[in-house]
């Protein structure tokens, strides 16, 4: 009987990251288990030309049954790698949101996700093997106005992660965060969100993503961040206050022609791009060093040292902000056209 092929199951690959990580588990001769909540019949195809043995769970991974579903078409088989990637966003302000597409957001990236690392993750402990890869987001790390429901998941995600990595660290269970920033998919699609600057940006091809993430998850690495700019951004969300962060986000996600402007004040604009500058910066210097899979826990450092550098500085600008009420407002003016 010939040797069985190594086995891994992706969840969200339809379209998106979840589709490209399922892409390069079968260049790498994989078995594949793919699941989402929409038809598959392309990538099916489209896997199956690479040589690969698919076989499809179409579900909804918000419910307990929808897992189950998936599990069970495994058949009893062992699996080598499971890329925990299902989820989505939405957007505008939260008290405007549909109840029941919020309450399936929270069901989809965090229920479903943790319910099936749970069933999975305990065979591979089990056996002693196996690699773990969950789809966070750089979101996880800043207040999400208008993404909040969003945000959140990403931040229990983003911290289950680093957690359960630690619980199996003397293991050969490895466990790998993606945390990937605005990607080229369906998700700002999905989460109505085509009206805002951060809908309407240039974003990551989901390709690029998903190779960075397969890579560290086959080296064992802990986490990931996809590219500089997004690196720095998490950095800036570690340590800024929380309501910068919110402000900073609103930016990015408030639909255009909402109500009521940012909700920034004009020194606490200029103290905030001072400071956001200064610290990316900083930051930036601190990674040039470093190879593009930097783990998390480095950027952090250089990012509270930088705070540390900068903090008394932005201190001194708010005071002069205050008192000087027209320098403030040209400040402000100046932070916003560095924004642009």
């Amino acid at each position: 009987m010939p040797d069985q092929k190594p086995f891994a199951i992706v969840t969200g690959a339809s379209a998106g990251i979840g589709y490209e990580l399922a892409r390069l588990a079968a260049m790498d001769g994989y078995d594949l288990l793919i699941a989402a909540d929409r038809d598959m019949t392309k990538a099916t195809s489209d896997l199956r030309a690479l040589g690969a043995n698919v076989e499809t769970v179409q579900a909804d991974l918000a419910t307990t049954e929808g897992v189950d579903k998936l599990c069970a078409a495994a058949k009893g088989r062992s699996v080598d790698v499971l890329c925990a990637n299902a989820g989505h966003g939405l957007g505008h302000g939260f008290l405007d949101q549909d109840w029941k597409e919020a309450h399936h957001v929270v069901d989809t990236n965090v229920t479903g996700t943790i319910y099936l690392i749970h069933k999975i993750g305990r065979d591979m402990r089990t056996r002693n093997a196996g690699r773990i890869l969950i789809t966070g987001s750089i979101a996880g790390f800043m207040p999400g106005s208008y993404q909040a429901v969003y945000n959140g998941t990403k931040a229990f995600i983003d911290s289950f992660g680093f957690a359960l990595r630690d619980e199996l660290k003397d293991s050969n269970v490895t466990v790998t965060i993606l945390m990937p920033g605005a990607t080229d998919t369906e998700f700002f699609d999905r989460a109505h969100m085509q009206d805002t600057p951060i809908g309407e940006m240039k974003k990551d091809d989901p390709a690029w993503v998903a190779r960075i993430g397969w890579d560290a998850m086959k080296r064992g690495e802990g986490d990931v961040v996809s590219g500089w700019k997004n690196k720095i951004q998490a950095t800036l969300g570690n340590f800024m206050p929380a309501g910068l962060g919110a402000a900073m986000h609103r930016r990015q996600a408030q639909p255009h022609g909402g109500q009521g402007g940012d909700g920034t004040s004009t020194a606490t604009k200029a103290i905030l791009g001072i400071t956001a500058g200064a610290v990316g910066l900083f930051a930036l210097t601190s990674l040039l060093g470093g190879r593009e899979d930097t783990r998390v826990e480095s950027w952090q450092r250089a990012g509270r040292r930088a705070a540390e550098q900068t903090g008394r500085r932005a201190r001194k600008v708010g005071r002069r902000a205050a008192a000087q009420a027209q320098s403030g407002m040209e400040a402000g003016r100046r932070a916003l056209q560095s924004w642009r």
